[in-house]
């Protein structure tokens, strides 16, 4: 089920004891970390790790940690919010540009951290169950092993890519818009800008021409994007 492979283990900027209380409070079931002392093994980290990067960490910038932890082994596929400052669309282009999934305003409160984590949750059991291979010519994804092959070979994708790539091989020959894939991805959408799909796809087309393989997705102008179908 895709409640499985939900985030477990939160890695914050910022891990004051009453900002872990508060998260505790409203969610013992989350394990807090913080992201300076992730390469800790004590305690070990349970399930997909979430990191929430702030604007303006304690000892460099955010855009800094974020790209840091894009490069790290243990985080590099983790799914990374960037928590704004001002909000403004400048702030969301660089966040993305240096490896963000998706971003928040701030000030990070226990409640709105919470809310972001619960609303990602609410989106997953309301899709359908899903076939645990999907096929589209010689793309498949495994999605048991979160794990995209090209003609056998794994392609590594970031989270959200990896979603996208989904719900599109679930849904060829579909055109869905970018609010729809928005909501799709369990994004709350006041939030995240309609550009941001733009990112997401880019990434993703790109990470499969770098494989080798065909890029399956059709810009349908004015309206979104669209998987053909691939014969095998």
């Amino acid at each position: 089920m895709l409640a499985q492979n939900l985030a477990k283990t939160l890695l914050v900027t910022s891990c004051d004891p009453a900002f872990v209380r508060g998260v505790n409070r409203l969610r013992p079931d989350l394990q807090l970390l913080p992201i300076d002392r992730q390469a800790d093994s004590s305690p070990e980290p349970a399930g997909r790790l979430w990191c929430f990067v702030e604007w303006l960490a304690a000892e460099t910038s955010g855009l800094e940690v974020v790209r840091r932890l894009r490069e790290a082994e243990p985080t590099r596929a983790a799914h990374i919010t960037m928590v704004l400052d001002a909000g403004d669309s400048e702030e969301r282009r660089r966040a993305l540009k240096a490896g963000a999934d998706d971003y928040m305003n701030g000030p990070l409160s226990p409640q709105n951290l919470i809310d972001r984590i619960a609303h990602y949750e609410a989106s997953a059991p309301q899709q359908p169950a899903p076939r645990p291979r999907l096929s589209n010519g010689e793309v498949a994804v495994d999605l048991a092993a979160h794990q995209l092959r090209w003609r056998g070979a794994p392609i590594a994708l970031r989270p959200n890519e990896f979603r996208l790539l989904a719900h599109f091989m679930q849904n060829r020959d579909q055109v869905f818009s970018r609010t729809a894939l928005i909501a799709q991805l369990g994004k709350q959408d006041g939030e995240i800008d309609e550009r941001t799909v733009d990112v997401w796809v880019g990434r993703l087309r790109r990470a499969l021409i770098a494989a080798g393989a065909p890029d399956p997705l059709r810009t349908v102008r004015s309206l979104g994007y669209v998987m053909d179908s691939v014969e095998s």
